[in-house]
Parts: C-alpha cells; structure tokens; sequence
C-alpha cells in the first residue's frame, strides 16, 4: 500500500523507488468531493507522503500482483510489543532473523518461518537493516555497544532503527558510533502499547537524517499509520519524552476520575462512556479505562518501563534547566505502584495506588 498527499504535483511528493509498469487506482476525499482516478505509468516513480495523507492506492505490476521486495531483516527484542510489530513485517513477505533475550518470546515468529540468531552481532551479520525494542537504555546499550552488540563486529547491515524508549544522548552515541561502520541509524520510538502494536495502528517519531528515514518509511507504515520525521538524532526521543509526559497527566486525571465515580456510587463504565465522548476524551480512559472497570491489570506497557520513560524525560529537563513539577509527582505515585508489587503490571494499576491511598477508614 503506497500513501499520497494530493495534488500529485505537490513539492512534499519524493520518490521512493523506480519500476517497470505501474497501474495505480485512487479513491480519495479531498476539499470536501470524492473521485476515482485509474492511471499507468511506464518506468514510473512511486512516491510518498510528505504530510497528513488525503488518499491512498494500491500498486500493482503489470501482472496485476502487489511487487514487493523481500528483505532480509533483523529483529531484536520481542515482547509485549515488539512480537507484534515484527509479526506485521513477517506477515508480508519479508525474511526476518530474531533474537532476544528469551527465546521462547520469539517461538511465534520462528514458528512461522522466522530464523533464531544467538546474538545481536549474528543478527547483524545476516541481515540489510536491524530493529531493535527492547527494555531499558542499559538494554539499548548492551545490545547496540556490548562485545555481543550489532556494531560490535564488522555488520552487514546498512541501517539500525532503535524503537525503544530510551536516553537521547544514547540515541546520538549510537547514531555517531554507527556512522564509523558505515551505518545508519534512526531512533523511532512508538507510542500505542500492546494494542497499537498488535493492531498496526503505533504512532512513531524519528530521529536521524531524513533520507534514512525515507528508505526505513514503507516498512515503519506497515506498524502504525502515524509517522513524523522529527529532526537529527535524538529527536525521536525527545518527542517521545513529550509523549510521556501527556501519558502521565492523562493517567492521573483517569484513574482519579474513575476512583471518584467508584466512590460516589457510579457504574464506572457508565462514566467512560458519556465522558470519553466529551472533552475529557483521552485515550488512557478509552482504552485503559475499561480494564480497570474490568479489574485487568495485565500489561499493555510495564509500570516499571513507564517510571525508567519518565525518569529521562525528568532528568533531561533538569539538566536543560528546567522543572516539570507534575511529571515528578506522577512518577512518585507509580514507584509506589511498583512498591506495592505491580512493576510487570499495566500502567492502569495506578489505579490501585490511588485505592490503597484512600482506603476507607475502619469502623
């Protein structure tokens, strides 16, 4: 599936890649009117999205089949979400090599043709471009900079893309020590959880040269449909960081929001329906809200991830000079979640902090 931003002589248009015979067919809506435009093109260039997309079409070859070309890629770190996101990659053809630090998470991609690689460097070694998401920046760093890491060696890969949450500063060390190998890098961090993941519905935010990102853009499409190349390296992480920070407020004013119609003798669900339409819309209470009604505190993202989020999001405001008084008051409130056991549990289990605190005294 290739994106396009109308008109079709629109400067954001770039190409992408050349090919013999294209047959394009355009449903869009634009300026309020709808039309269909059927159209072939020999030697033709497919181009892509530079903004917000207005239509889309299919891209045939003269045969009448989707041509894609089969890569062979790396996938580094397959848990909640990154199973998933490597699952979209797989299921459209493209030769996937895995490894992570528990193979059994991995079974489901082996299972269905993916090869088991007993290191990161052996993922390197075999494969065009390498993704990695993984747990915390010390993960990142092992995996990218350990004497078993991608760049350890001498890497067959062209491009490295880290999509986990991590340190800016290490996103540029990795950007900078990729570059001697004659690598490139991105930092894309993703935003959705389990079930953006599961569902290729992530938002991604990319930091790097903009040319690496267009070469990485029709694989990040097949993960979510919200791209931004953001800047140079770290940019990603730093829009991350912002994610993070409206993630936190968000949760807060949800699970207060639903301890309060708990307390007042609301039906919980009741009050996400009429208040998940309104302006209090978020997507922690759409989608988060529900599992706490429902009492499911399985993770869709760790407490003890979100905490490590927004610790650098704290520490890099503090050494630009500057406060960020309410992350730090959220970020307390969810040490005390994983005080009280619930580290591997869902973010929604802040709600169990906020009971714990106002336990009704005994009578």
């Amino acid at each position: 599936m290739i994106l396009f931003q109308p008109p079709l002589s629109h400067p954001c248009l770039h190409r992408l890649f050349s090919c013999r015979r294209l047959d394009f067919k355009f449903s869009f809506a634009y300026d309020g009117t709808s039309e269909v435009l059927t159209h072939t093109l020999e030697n033709a260039a497919v181009i892509q999205i530079g903004s917000p997309v207005c239509y889309q079409a299919a891209v045939n070859g003269h045969d009448g089949k989707k041509e894609n070309r089969k890569m062979k890629i790396g996938w580094i770190g397959t848990g909640v979400m990154g199973a998933s996101m490597a699952g979209h990659l797989q299921k459209v053809g493209h030769d996937l090599s895995v490894f992570s630090r528990t193979r059994k998470r991995a079974e489901g991609l082996i299972e269905k043709g993916g090869r088991w690689v007993d290191s990161p460097a052996g993922v390197a070694e075999q494969t065009e471009i390498v993704f990695t998401i993984v747990g915390f920046p010390e993960d990142v760093r092992e995996v990218y900079l350990g004497p078993k890491g991608i760049l350890s060696g001498k890497p067959a890969c062209r491009i490295v893309v880290d999509m986990t949450t991590s340190q800016p500063s290490l996103a540029r060390l990795i950007y900078d020590e990729a570059a001697k190998r004659g690598v490139e890098s991105l930092d894309a961090p993703v935003s959705g959880g389990d079930i953006g993941a599961r569902d290729a519905k992530l938002a991604i935010m990319v930091g790097g040269k903009k040319e690496t990102f267009e070469k990485v853009l029709p694989l990040f499409q097949l993960m979510g449909p919200t791209l931004s190349y953001m800047g140079g390296p770290g940019s990603g992480q730093h829009t991350k960081a912002c994610n993070q920070i409206l993630v936190a407020g968000n949760m807060i004013g949800a699970c207060e929001a639903l301890l309060y119609a708990s307390r007042q003798g609301l039906d919980m669900q009741q009050v996400i329906d009429i208040v998940g339409k309104g302006a209090a819309a978020s997507w922690s209470i759409n989608n988060l809200g529900p599992r706490i009604v429902r009492g499911d505190y399985a993770p869709g993202f760790f407490v003890e991830h979100f905490i490590k989020d927004m610790g650098i999001a704290l520490a890099e405001s503090a050494a630009a000079g500057f406060s960020l008084p309410g992350l730090a008051l959220v970020q307390q409130l969810y040490i005390a979640v994983k005080a009280q056991g619930h580290g591997r549990s869902g973010t929604q289990a802040l709600f169990l902090a906020l009971q714990a605190l106002n336990r009704a005294p005994n009578k």
